[in-house]
């Protein structure tokens, strides 16, 4: 129960009186009718005021002041329904009061102001921004300058902005450039721009840290400053999955009251190498293909998706491959169990704790049985082998608006751990029910040749004897890497690819599987199948096919709070009780 009285009286809105009171969490309003009785009421949590500005003043579209000297603004957050989308779109709350003095005017605007810094700890104060200007459609500046920049000044964060030039160069700024007196970075772009900002900030981080990426082992530095992500590219898939909606708007308000939203990150592995940072999907076979194919057809803008899915489709390629993971705690947490991450989640609440609390040592993955990854509770490395449609890992159900669900619903954001999703060879018309149920409410694991498994972290390697023909094959489809990698990929020792992360023991394995389907389709996009596939790791080609992965769990931090669920939105007006959810209130 609320005591921390601050400040009440009488306020107008237009020409009706309102009971206004500010207490130590909330700023309510509650209209009063002639016999002063209450009507109306509408309550908004402290820590969602996003400004306060004495006279009549209005942001978006454009900003005006009209200055009264017994009026003043409250800009609050306000939420409404997204359509189709999983989540809740927020707007700019704006309600403008009048007052019967310029005395209690700025007692008001005092108090409010005093309230916001007292409860709001975590807001940031300045931030740099990097500008994707060529991604999406190439409206980044525009969507920072007229919708995202009003809102920070309004909201007193000033803003290092930095247009970028290159690919990289983001990145190359986190890692090199001083970086004091930040509070957080934000990338106006997509998926692309979000992927720079992550390895720049987790590569400073353990730069400072003095710990070495490249070994799979270490436990990485959590990356002390927030990212914020104002959607702008042709893929939003973070975006999507970590606020529910794809508005620019909506993220911009997270990042100004300091939302946090601890997520895990996959860090991908070759040959004691590291070779990139994935939270979305790692993904073998149909979604590397896939990629793969579109990158040959750029020049037909989005659509390149579509149709270079319909020709790997079509391909009806499988690939050999053996698949070991560790699995995690089935106590904890199943990708199974029907439930989802939503904001406040329990299961990444509970994991908070169990996941700092461990400390790891240096030991080599390659020379022990990875003791640091296993747990009497979490048993012993997993190890299958077969044809396989495609192998996918993902940190985070990976929803987007053609999928709202994901690949996989009931993924989280942060407890530390990834789902693996096996599809084994099958007939076409089975693979494309797989595929189908993506976009659907169906359970896309409820299929006979499909396994999915939480897992702590992944080795994929190829049979024996394949090792040679995968490296060729694998640099031959590489024409989308950058140059530096490229030159990377030449430098590795081929032989290092295939060595093995673990024994395997004897009694404490699954029994190695093979499902096989007879051929449906001849390949009808290709003159001759490839054995192997190529990585997909958030939309860019792997120059390895023998990968090893690990999660990390809660490595960095989003200006978010997760996907809210709709049906919070709930109206309180029968019982009159105070609402112990962060939302705005309609008695």
């Amino acid at each position: 129960m609320e005591t921390d009285l601050r400040l009440e009286s009488s306020l107008w809105i237009g020409s009706k009186r309102y009971r206004a009171v500010l207490t130590g969490w909330h700023f309510n309003w509650t209209e009063v009718d002639k016999k002063n009785r209450d009507k109306k009421t509408i309550s908004v949590p402290v820590a969602e005021v996003v400004g306060v500005e004495e006279g009549r003043v209005e942001i978006l579209p454009q900003k005006s002041v009209e200055d009264q000297d017994k009026d003043f603004t409250v800009f609050y957050v306000k939420r409404s329904s997204s359509g189709g989308s999983s989540g809740l779109l927020w707007r700019l709350g704006r309600t403008q009061f009048s007052c019967p003095s310029r005395v209690l005017r700025d007692q008001w605007t005092k108090h409010l102001r005093t309230a916001l810094k007292t409860h709001s700890p975590l807001r940031p104060h300045r931030l740099l921004v990097f500008i994707n200007p060529f991604g999406g459609k190439k409206k980044g500046r525009k969507i920072y300058h007229s919708l995202v920049a009003p809102l920070f000044e309004l909201a007193g964060i000033s803003s290092h902005v930095i247009v970028t030039e290159r690919a990289n160069q983001a990145r190359d700024h986190l890692l090199k450039k001083d970086l004091t007196g930040f509070d957080g970075v934000v990338c106006v772009g997509g998926d692309g721009m979000f992927s720079e900002i992550l390895h720049g900030l987790i590569g400073r981080t353990q730069q400072e840290a003095g710990l070495c990426e490249n070994d799979p082992a270490v436990t990485l530095q959590p990356c002390p400053l927030h990212i914020g992500i104002i959607p702008a590219g042709s893929t939003d898939c973070v975006c999507y999955a970590t606020v529910g909606v794809i508005d620019p708007v909506t993220s911009a308000l997270h990042v100004i009251i300091g939302d946090s939203q601890p997520l895990d990150v996959c860090s991908v592995h070759h040959a004691s190498t590291l070779v990139r940072y994935s939270v979305s999907l790692v993904g073998y076979g149909f979604y590397g293909d896939v990629l793969a194919e579109s990158e040959k057809h750029r020049w037909m803008g989005p659509l390149r998706y579509d149709y270079s899915g319909t020709m790997v489709y079509l391909s009806n390629r499988s690939y050999a491959g053996i698949v070991q993971y560790l699995p995690a705690d089935p106590l904890l947490s199943s990708p199974r169990d029907k439930t989802r991450c939503l904001s406040g989640c329990s299961v990444c609440s509970r994991s908070t704790e169990r996941l700092f609390t461990h400390s790891s040592d240096s030991g080599s993955l390659y020379s022990s049985h990875f003791s640091q990854f296993s747990s009497d509770s979490e048993g012993e490395w997993v190890s299958v082998e077969g044809r396989f449609r495609c192998v996918s890992l993902t940190c985070m159900s990976s929803s987007c608006p053609r999928s709202p669900l994901g690949l996989s619903p009931s993924a989280h954001l942060a407890d530390g751990t990834g789902d693996l999703i096996l599809v084994w060879d099958t007939h076409p018309l089975g693979f494309l029910k797989f595929l189908y149920r993506h976009t659907s409410t169906q359970d896309q694991f409820d299929l006979p040749f499909v396994e999915v498994h939480r897992v702590k972290a992944v080795r994929f390697s190829l049979p024996s004897g394949k090792e040679e023909e995968a490296y060729e094959e694998v640099v031959g489809q590489s024409g989308g890497i950058e140059e530096e990698e490229r030159g990377y990929v030449e430098t590795v020792s081929r032989s290092s690819s295939r060595q093995h992360l673990a024994e395997r023991a004897t009694g404490r394995e699954m029994t190695n599987k093979q499902k096989t389907a007879t051929p449906f389709l001849c390949g009808l996009c290709c003159s001759k199948s490839p054995s192997v596939s190529v990585w997909n790791c958030d939309g860019e080609i792997l120059p390895f096919t023998e990968i090893f992965c690990r999660i990390h769990g809660q490595l960095v931090r989003l200006y978010a709070r997760g996907i809210e669920d709709g049906t919070a939105m709930h109206d309180c007006s029968e019982t009159g009780e105070k609402c112990e959810r962060r939302c705005i209130l309609h008695k």
